[in-house]
């Protein structure tokens, strides 16, 4: 039986493809109904950990599914975004490519039975990203400039991601 913080999560991967429609449906500058799904996925994120940690629910189906619901996410985002022409596609490309190279270190981890929790860096580059998102939805003119802050920490974050992992990397190496 699947307990209500995977239910929140699989939630969010359910608004994927509604936010992708909205967002290319009513591509030009204010994109409320893009934005109100966006932020309602982005809030299911904190909320679904916030569940299986208070209700004592965490699970490795959860441990493993989050993660991929925000990658769904964030890429339906850019993507739908450099699709408008909003979004530069060298900040999609240094975005995405760290996050799934930090989902495959996650792999690696898992695979000997230990498991990279967020850090605090990499809770930082999910708000900026999201709020570069929303702003670009929005048609907040600085947009652009949110989205640059994102792509340095997020770069920041994943070589810290890496630099912490050193054991990991060299233990899958043998």
């Amino acid at each position: 039986m699947i307990n209500l913080p995977n239910l929140v999560t699989l939630s969010r991967i359910l608004l994927v493809p509604l936010f992708a429609y909205l967002c290319l449906r009513f591509p030009a500058g204010l994109n409320i109904p893009a934005a109100a799904v966006f932020l309602l996925a982005a809030l299911t994120d904190g909320l679904d950990g916030y569940l299986a940690r208070s209700r004592k629910e965490v699970t490795r189906f959860g441990q493993l599914i989050d993660p991929i619901a925000d990658k769904l996410l964030i890429t339906a985002a850019l993507l739908a975004l450099i699709e408008l022409g909003q979004v530069s596609t060298w900040a999609g490309l240094i975005i995405l490519a760290r996050e799934f190279s930090v989902s495959g270190l996650r792999m690696l981890a898992a695979a000997e039975g230990r498991v990279i929790a967020a850090s605090k860096l990499g809770k930082l580059k999910t708000v900026t990203q999201i709020a570069a998102v929303t702003a670009f939805l929005l048609g907040i003119s600085w947009a652009p400039v949110l989205l640059w802050i994102a792509v340095v920490i997020t770069i920041f974050s994943g070589v810290d991601y890496f630099r912490n992992a050193q054991d990991i990397l060299k233990s899958s190496m043998e």
